[in-house]
């Protein structure tokens, strides 16, 4: 594709820009699924088993937990961008995510190894195949294929983070790493990434989280951590971890059984911390999702979220970490919708993936001064001699004259014949 600039060149389109997002929040993620024609309900059900699968392969190939965090985040991406009514089928993708996640975190494993992992985990010690089965050749391709739109998805960002770390050290610094408690935070930060939260938090807001949801829990509870001691040192804000335990806590209440810690702990023990922080939500008028901005009220299904509160909350409980450009859309990019219409390269022109959003902006101007069409108006008094204009009149009364006795010649001519 080519364009044509001011002066009348034809240059090579200067392509368009897709902007790494580190963060997704709860906006863009309703976005997504109003777009997609997919409920929460039916999004869930396919996310927990994506991820169910995901961790199981990981496990009976002794993957490391970082693999399963950039695996589960990936997958979550690319289920936003690309939803199942594209037909890609659940378990494609999360083997995709983790073939791709495989080789960023350095655990390089093929795609016929990741197959045959997972179809050795239903069948006998004695129907077990190898990866070299010619029987993997035709799907290995395909997840092949899928891994470029991994990639795409998650805009080629490859920071990706590991709160495991920092609960260990949280629990540590509460001398809790010992105990069942530790254990119990370590399982929930795994839990957390079956919900979309690792998607919205930094890993502080999850750690914390984890921890102070295992305290709960467990019955030994911290008030430092509730009270919020260490939040400033972190840069998150109780509105975070807020958000992040009703996230861990509707999975537990709805998907108990799917989870790690969930079936070690009754129901009611789970309904009764909601309770809990729903009240003090309510008391200091926390809003549902921390960082987030208005969402079109034509895309809504008319339910009202829980715990919802007006914008002049929303903008007193605004996250320090959440980007200065928020709602800034995506720089000369053909995906207006965020990419859930078209993928790359199905557009005509280059896409380019950067991560600094200052640097796109900075090319979008700087390109932008060879193809500005510019038009300036100019008033020109152009001097006329008083003599030629008085000939022109003299002429055009002589024209006139000429016209009058012509029609009456006319007219003469028709009364004759009459």
């Amino acid at each position: 594709m080519s364009v044509t600039t001011a002066d009348g060149r034809t240059c090579p389109h200067p392509s368009y820009i897709e902007i790494a997002k580190p963060f997704v929040f709860e906006s863009k993620v309703h976005e997504c699924l109003t777009h997609a024609r997919v409920s929460e309900s039916e999004d869930a059900k396919v996310r927990l088993q994506g991820i169910a699968w995901i961790d199981s392969v990981r496990k009976a190939m002794h993957l490391p937990v970082r693999t399963y965090n950039t695996a589960a985040v990936y997958y979550h991406k690319f289920r936003l961008m690309h939803p199942e009514t594209n037909g890609y089928i659940g378990q494609d993708a999360a083997a995709a995510a983790l073939f791709a996640a495989c080789k960023i975190e350095d655990t390089l494993k093929k795609s016929k190894e990741i197959l045959c992992a997972a179809y050795n985990l239903k069948v006998s010690p004695s129907e077990r195949l190898t990866p070299d089965d010619p029987g993997f050749e035709q799907h290995s391709k395909a997840i092949i294929g899928l891994e470029r739109l991994m990639l795409e998805a998650s805009g080629f960002d490859f920071r990706n983070r590991y709160p495991q770390r920092l609960v260990l050290k949280i629990a540590k610094h509460y001398a809790l790493e010992q105990t069942p408690l530790g254990k119990t935070a370590y399982n929930m930060c795994l839990d957390l990434y079956r919900t979309l939260a690792p998607l919205k938090q930094t890993s502080p807001a999850m750690a914390m989280a984890c921890v102070e949801l295992a305290s709960r829990l467990c019955e030994q509870r911290c008030p430092d951590l509730e009270a919020g001691k260490g939040y400033s040192k972190f840069k998150v804000t109780r509105a975070e971890i807020m958000e992040t335990l009703l996230d861990l806590l509707d999975l537990y209440t709805h998907f108990r059984a799917q989870t790690t810690v969930g079936p070690d702990h009754p129901l009611d023990k789970f309904l009764a911390i909601r309770i809990i922080l729903n009240k003090e939500a309510e008391a200091h008028n926390y809003p549902r999702h921390a960082t987030t901005k208005p969402v079109n009220p034509r895309l809504g299904n008319g339910i009202k979220a829980p715990n919802t509160v007006k914008a002049s909350a929303l903008k007193k409980h605004r996250s320090p970490v959440s980007p200065s450009d928020l709602d800034m859309p995506d720089i000369a990019s053909p995906r207006a919708n965020g990419g859930l219409a078209a993928k790359p390269g199905l557009k005509e022109g280059t896409v380019r993936f950067m991560l600094s959003a200052e640097r796109a902006r900075d090319e979008k101007e700087w390109v932008g001064d060879y193809f500005r069409m510019e038009e300036e108006e100019y008033v020109i008094e152009v001097p006329v001699e008083r003599g030629r204009e008085r000939e022109r009149e003299r002429e055009r009364d002589r024209e006139k004259d000429r016209e009058r006795d012509r029609e009456r010649d006319r007219e003469r001519d028709r009364e004759r014949r009459r």
